[in-house]
């Protein structure tokens, strides 16, 4: 794997890439692209052009100059990495947390620039109204509520980000031998300073903020209002509330032809490193119909 750098929509972006041959794009969340670390090389070996890019505001990618982190600059931002690496009609997109939103938006809006989706642990915005009034998914979701508050910047960073410890075991599922060590200390990195843990914390209040959030003026709500056109392939771990069987079930037949969808028994929010094995054998299975 190497470690590179690239320009898109004005900011330097790191990234990392294995392989040869169709682009294989993997956007992360409020995590880390670390969580790729099984699925790129398996990419790179069944044939494709495997990158992991950071997204913008985390370490070690540039600090956008006016502080966005807005939906539609992340969607620009896929599009344009797509245009940067030299992509085909023949690329495929892949996202998890944040990145899966932004999947779902970067696929709808440049339905040209890529033939396959794969979404993990994001579903469509519509099913997180599912429930949404149920006081234990209120709880759940505490972080949501929490991050719009402008103390959370001292708090998180408390401790050494020891909140971002408790959120990650928080909603980690129940896999026998899953150590998070690893991956929590790649989040932590992405978030070294104070500037970029803002921005972390900026995802949740651009894009999730108190005054339209759930209102028609809400802007996430506008810019999602479209399903890919392409075959997606979704994938949910069974510890993750969001989507039981009957919901993946609904999201699967809202999906174009060639779509699918999995539950996978055991996993929480972070299925890539849960459960990598079924996990990429499930994408790669997909990838090559």
């Amino acid at each position: 794997m190497e470690h590179k750098r690239i320009t898109v929509n004005g900011l330097d972006l790191a990234y990392v890439e294995a392989g040869e041959g169709p682009l294989a794009l993997m956007l992360h969340g409020f995590d880390t692209p670390h969580l790729y670390r099984y699925l790129l090389p398996a990419l790179a070996e069944a044939g494709y052009h495997a990158v992991a890019p950071t997204m913008r505001g985390f370490a070690p990618s540039q600090v956008p100059p006016d502080g966005s982190m807005r939906l539609p600059d992340l969607i620009a931002d896929a599009n344009g990495l797509h245009e940067a690496l030299g992509g085909g009609s023949d690329a495929v997109l892949i996202g998890h947390d944040w990145g899966g939103f932004v999947t779902w938006g970067a696929a709808a809006a440049a339905p040209e620039r890529w033939t396959k989706v794969v979404v993990n642990d994001v579903p469509p915005l519509e099913f997180y109204d599912r429930n949404s009034a149920d006081p234990g998914r209120i709880e759940r979701y505490v972080h949501f509520y929490f991050f719009q508050m402008a103390m959370a910047d001292q708090l998180v960073a408390a401790d050494n980000l020891a909140y971002l410890d408790w959120l990650w075991e928080h909603w980690t599922g129940t896999v026998p031998g899953y150590d998070s060590t690893e991956d929590r200390k790649a989040m932590k990195e992405g978030l070294d300073t104070p500037e970029r843990l803002h921005l972390g914390l900026e995802l949740y209040r651009q894009n999730f903020p108190a005054a339209t959030f759930g209102t028609p003026q809400w802007e996430m709500a506008r810019v999602l209002n479209k399903l890919p056109s392409q075959p997606t392939l979704y994938l949910h771990g069974t510890e993750d509330p969001v989507v039981d069987a009957e919901a993946l079930a609904d999201i699967v037949a809202m999906l174009p032809p060639g779509s699918d969808g999995a539950m996978i028994e055991g996993a929480g929010h972070f299925l890539l490193s849960e459960k990598p094995e079924e996990v990429n054998q499930r994408i790669l299975a997909f990838l090559a119909r």
